[in-house]
């Protein structure tokens, strides 16, 4: 007979990383989705699971009105509304794959 003892502790991992530019920020509020993107934590999205229906009808809502939303590009050519489109999908399919992962954010 033996004794086995084990110490473990979770770390938190990244699955998941992407990087888009504040600029779209307009775009994202019109959309409806600017909190659930750079203010996550001030509405209460602690989950990955929490933002699938708000981007779902995010990107539906960005993709309904391309020409309006094209209209909020930024003068400065950095980030468009392909950019942010192709964002909000990647973030969507992570967020479908990965529901319980816990949701960070960095301004």
């Amino acid at each position: 007979m033996s004794l086995d003892v084990y110490l473990k502790k979770i770390q938190l991992t990244t699955i998941y990383s992407e990087n888009i530019t504040h600029n779209l920020n307009t775009m994202a509020e019109k959309a409806g989705i600017y909190k659930e993107l750079w203010r996550p934590d001030e509405i209460g999205i602690t989950k990955a699971d929490q933002l699938i229906a708000p981007l779902k009808a995010g990107l539906a809502e960005l993709r309904s009105k391309p020409e309006f939303y094209k209209g909020f590009n930024p003068i400065n050519g950095w980030g468009d509304y392909e950019g942010l489109c192709g964002f909000v999908e990647n973030y969507l399919n992570e967020c479908i794959e990965n529901p319980d992962a816990e949701v960070h954010v960095s301004r």
